[in-house]
């Protein structure tokens, strides 16, 4: 963590700078995570990955997702049904666009990772559509 990055006790929440944020992510990465941006369908990364692992946020790298959630939505973006624990997304309400959707956030840092909607497979029925420039995948060397 950069001297200008701050984690408090309390929240435990990472918080930089836009210089610091543009310094280590690429254009892209910055844009759809620091500026809520959305990479087109089926031009980012991971879309139509199969290794097996955990998907990292590319920000803080939390452990966000697993691949075993993960499923090919026909979306074009990475989509999962289920983050890989209760604390690691945060979800908050998003009517831009002139559209009502659920923003999925990083817990740690406030990445930007993508959407929530209700459309998913099961167990959940939900459909996390996230990213891939938000991802940096950690491969399980087992598998």
């Amino acid at each position: 963590m950069s001297e200008t990055a701050k984690a408090t006790p309390q929240s435990d929440k990472i918080s930089k700078s836009d210089e610091d944020w543009k310094a280590q992510l690429s254009r892209e990465q910055y844009e759809v995570t620091r500026r809520a941006g959305t990479e087109r369908a089926f031009t980012g990364p991971y879309w139509d990955e199969k290794a097996k692992g955990t998907y990292k946020c590319i920000c803080c790298g939390t452990p966000l997702f697993s691949s075993e959630t993960k499923y090919d939505s026909g979306s074009g973006w990475p989509s999962y049904y289920e983050p890989i624990s209760g604390d690691a997304v945060e979800e908050k309400e998003d009517n831009s666009h002139g559209m009502r959707r659920v923003e999925v956030v990083c817990a740690k840092c406030d990445a930007h990772l993508g959407h929530v909607f209700p459309d998913g497979p099961q167990p959940t029925g939900l459909r996390y559509c996230i990213n891939g420039h938000a991802l940096d995948l950690e491969r399980d060397e087992t598998a």
